[in-house]
């Protein structure tokens, strides 16, 4: 699923080869140049190793680069109304 910019993948609950074809498809095609992987809370190691899969096995001759890692941490309050922080990544890869 994705919300805005179209070559943004939101991981979560789907199987993990889900968005490891999802990564593959925008580069191969779609033709992106740019996909942005995004994660928050307990899938953001999910969020890595989608991205480590997808560039290692399936887009090994494609030589896509981690341009960049944002980081950041959302508060909000939880359903007791306890204030909580979310850890949030986003991993931009380019077509090298």
């Amino acid at each position: 699923k994705s919300l805005g910019k179209d070559n943004t993948i939101f991981i979560g609950i789907k199987p993990f080869m889900n968005y490891v074809t999802a990564v593959v498809m925008q580069f191969k095609n779609k033709g992106q140049n740019e996909v942005i992987v995004s994660a928050r809370g307990k899938f953001i190691s999910k969020a890595v190793d989608v991205v480590e899969v997808a560039r290692r096995t399936f887009l090994k001759e494609e030589n896509i680069q981690v341009k960049d890692i944002k980081i950041s941490s959302e508060a909000f309050e939880n359903k007791e109304g306890k204030r909580i922080h979310v850890s949030a990544i986003e991993i931009h890869l380019i077509k090298g």
